[in-house]
């Protein structure tokens, strides 16, 4: 039986094709759902949304992103459907960077891309047209974010492995695509996973030993494995993004960047709009508001990145003159 064709959602004009009576009431309903809850960080959609998404048809929704991005998802995914709500932004504090560095050349590592997100709209033009390598170890994501490769010409590269400290396998499981991990031990079951580090793409040709890389590490629980697997890419003019979770009070990820790499730690303060160096680990405590959500924070140890950031700020602060 041939698949039915995507619904159609433009971001930019909210014109919803393709889509019957129930699927039309169905996003009335996802996106108040989204306005409603983004009051409280979103706390309990992903759960109403998956229940709803039970209602549904299996489909897919095609969302356009910009002119030049589409990104394609099954219709009433708790984690996605989010999209269909034109005023949410999702993870505003890396698009702020990813929008000021159009014009650098960079690559971007997508590692833990999950169904290709930020690679469909990184190598958009709107935002550059970078070249992403988009890392994914799962095999229930993987064919998702080749699709999304496909649908937008092919314009950037997947590797189906996770990202850890050395080459290897490991066990990757868990209960939500989103939050697929091979932290866990042997015994939680799951699919064995190629693994590799993120200096392995150096060796294997994939990255140059020197460049501009922006690295979206969204790994799950083994950040600072991955940080330890890329001493000599993050020796270049690099930035690493890690997501800290919203859970972890000693804040472990940035307490590593802190105080055992050569790294500065840089995060979004929603008080100033600024992406602040941090040296004291205190301000997280202000940041991570919700504890079910994760934040991102910045590394780098590139003067190059540094300055640009100084920059952005700059700009930041005259906007809100």
């Amino acid at each position: 039986m041939m698949a039915q064709a995507p619904i159609q959602f433009d971001r930019a004009s909210g014109a919803l094709e393709g889509a019957n009576l129930w699927e039309r009431t169905a996003a009335l309903a996802l996106v108040t759902g989204s306005k409603i809850s983004s009051h409280f960080s979103h706390m309990g959609y992903i759960a109403c949304a998956n229940l709803l998404r039970k209602t549904l048809p299996e489909r897919n929704i095609a969302i356009k992103l910009n002119p030049d991005a589409v990104f394609e998802f099954p219709y009433g995914d708790g984690y996605w459907s989010k999209l269909l709500n034109r005023s949410y932004c999702y993870e505003d504090e890396l698009e702020l960077l990813f929008r000021d560095s159009i014009d650098v050349d960079y690559t971007l590592l997508d590692c833990g891309a999950n169904y290709g997100y930020w690679s469909v709209l990184v190598s958009s033009k709107p935002f550059g047209a970078h070249k992403s390598i988009a890392i994914e170890p799962s095999g229930q994501n993987y064919p998702k974010l080749a699709n999304n490769a496909r649908i937008n010409g092919g314009r950037f590269e997947t590797l189906k492995c996770a990202i850890g400290a050395a080459r290897g396998t490991a066990r990757l499981s868990g209960t939500k695509h989103e939050a697929f991990s091979i932290a866990g031990s042997a015994s939680a079951g799951g699919e064995e996973v190629p693994v590799l580090a993120l200096d392995d793409l150096i060796d294997d040709g994939k990255v140059a030993a020197s460049g501009k890389y922006l690295i979206k590490l969204d790994v799950e629980g083994v950040e600072i494995e991955a940080i330890k697997g890329g001493a000599r890419l993050l020796q270049t003019d690099s930035v690493i993004m890690c997501e800290e979770h919203g859970s972890d009070r000693s804040h472990a990820v940035s307490r590593y960047i802190l105080e055992q790499t050569p790294m500065k730690l840089i995060v979004l303060d929603p008080r100033t709009n600024r992406l602040e160096t941090v040296t004291e680990l205190s301000i997280l405590d202000r940041i991570k508001v919700s504890t079910h959500v994760g934040y991102n924070v910045f590394g780098t140890a590139s003067a190059f990145w540094q300055d640009r950031i100084d920059a952005l700020n700059a700009k930041t602060a005259r906007r809100m003159q």
